[in-house]
């Protein structure tokens, strides 16, 4: 990300609009967030002190960030489909973070 002088702010990482702006399909904001994490990637790993999954999740934790991992994925994707079939529909998505991590739960 760039400052207003146009001076890159170390330490921040963004993709979708904020990237790019209002224009673009979803594979061209796939792309910018495959770059983004690529340079994200490259940014910490000299400074990480583990890659470890268990590790990292034990570094949110310690901070009060909310672990969501697969299993949370997947009970919060029976979710959304449940929350669908009443209607027909395929699913409804749960648009906030604290619903989805409470359905992960």
């Amino acid at each position: 990300m760039l400052d207003p002088d146009g001076d890159r702010i170390p330490g921040t990482f963004v993709t979708g609009w904020i990237k790019r702006g209002p224009i673009g399909l979803i594979g061209h904001t796939k792309s910018d967030a495959a770059e983004t994490v690529s340079h994200l990637v490259a940014e910490t790993t000299p400074t990480a002190t583990s890659r470890e999954p268990e590790a990292v999740d034990a570094f949110l934790l310690e901070r009060g960030v909310e672990v969501a991992n697969l299993d949370h994925w997947l009970r919060l994707d029976q979710h959304e489909i449940a929350l669908g079939e009443p209607s027909g529909r395929t699913r409804v998505k749960v648009a906030t973070r604290d619903e989805m991590l409470a359905a992960g739960r």
